[in-house]
């Protein structure tokens, strides 16, 4: 990944992990209150219990006339036993220095319920409860929340981590291939750049043109139009043109006419078979779409090949001598930036602008290869 794809990663992976810590810690926080809260219910109500069951006792032993048992107790909870005067008659306080009058309250970590339910019988005031288990309960109830938290935020980060990978994906394949465009671009552009460089420097040189280099300027500047020709309507494939009605034998004679010069090079010649056909469509784009279509037949074919245009039944036909596609790559050969082969340069424009065309004004596009013998293309005029 390029610094914009790391810091786009990391930007969304950060901010996923951020939410999802906030918002997995306010579960946290929200469930540990919760349980917190029924915990605090919990002893309340089991020290209130024991209380209740001891004035019961109390009560009992007093009508019946029977002596007062010891009180047993949980190992978590101590009682203590006040009398009519104030004093400790059995059991302890685990802090002394506490008010004895009836109700519920927490000192340090102690919850302490004093009732005054035994109402004075066998002399006894109140009983006094006290426990510190939920300390311990709230410990371990901290540590298992927070331990959850910990597992869920690793397993978050995780998701995070493959989520950002598969956000960056298709991102990082469209970078790939649009740097990619441009070096092809840069590439594409060198070699007709290049050559009207030279040819100029010669003609300079000369003091003068000879048919070769004005040849050669000729088939440069026609590259060049080609390649701004593609580039401005990937720019502007939006704006909408008007359509006219095109004899298209016309249209295809002037296109093979315009890249006959290129094919010479590579010494292919043109066969041409074209009958009257009238189509809806703006020039420009007509053009355009012959122009990539031949331009593409002389690209990959082979030198001293033939290439056959036939135009027939509001059918087009174009059929080269060349490399071939592979079978898997013609799916696929009509997408942006998508390229079948290495072979002789290009920058994977081509082929998706005649297919946006053809969408665009209903033309039909069919494509058979095989490799190392040739490839035909169809379009079907509606």
């Amino acid at each position: 990944m390029n610094d914009l794809e790391k810091k786009s990663f990391y930007s969304f992976l950060g901010l996923y992990i951020v939410s999802s810590f906030l918002f997995i810690s306010l579960i946290g926080f929200w469930y540990y209150t919760a349980q917190k809260h029924a915990l605090e219910n919990e002893i309340h109500y089991k020290l209130e219990h024991i209380a209740d069951k001891k004035a019961g006792e109390l009560i009992m032993a007093h009508m019946h006339g029977t002596s007062m048992k010891k009180a047993i107790v949980p190992k978590d909870v101590t009682m203590a036993l006040i009398d009519t005067k104030g004093k400790i008659v059995e059991g302890k306080l685990v802090k002394p220095n506490i008010e004895i009058k009836p109700g519920y309250f927490t000192v340090d970590d102690y919850n302490i319920l004093i009732s005054d339910a035994p109402r004075e019988h066998m002399n006894i005031s109140y009983v006094v409860v006290q426990s510190n288990i939920l300390k311990g309960q709230l410990h371990r109830l901290k540590n298992s929340v927070l331990l959850v938290v910990g597992i869920v935020l690793l397993i978050i980060m995780a998701i995070a981590w493959m989520l950002s990978k598969l956000f960056m994906k298709p991102v990082h394949e469209r970078v790939t291939q649009i740097e990619r465009f441009i070096n092809d671009v840069t590439h594409e552009l060198n070699t007709p750049i290049t050559s009207l460089t030279m040819s100029a420097d010669q003609a300079l040189k000369a003091g003068g043109c000879s048919p070769k280099m004005l040849n050669n300027i000729s088939i440069s500047t026609k590259q060049l139009y080609d390649i701004y020709r593609s580039l401005t309507y990937l720019n502007f494939s939006d704006k909408k043109e008007i359509a006219e009605p095109l004899n298209i034998k016309e249209v295809l004679e002037e296109s093979v006419a315009y890249y006959t010069p290129l094919a010479e090079i590579k010494r292919i010649t043109f066969k041409v078979e074209a009958q009257e056909t009238k189509c809806v469509i703006p020039k420009s784009q007509l053009t355009l779409l012959l122009g990539n279509l031949i331009g593409n037949a002389i690209k990959y074919s082979s030198p001293r090949s033939t290439i056959t245009i036939i135009l027939k039944d509001r059918t087009l036909k174009i059929i080269d001598e060349g490399i071939g596609i592979e079978a898997d790559q013609q799916k696929e050969i009509f997408e942006k930036f998508k390229r079948g082969t290495e072979y002789s340069g290009g920058f994977g424009v081509g082929l998706s602008i005649v297919k946006s065309i053809c969408d665009q004004y209903g033309i039909q596009i069919e494509l058979d290869s095989t490799v190392n013998v040739g490839t035909e293309f169809r379009l079907l005029f509606p």
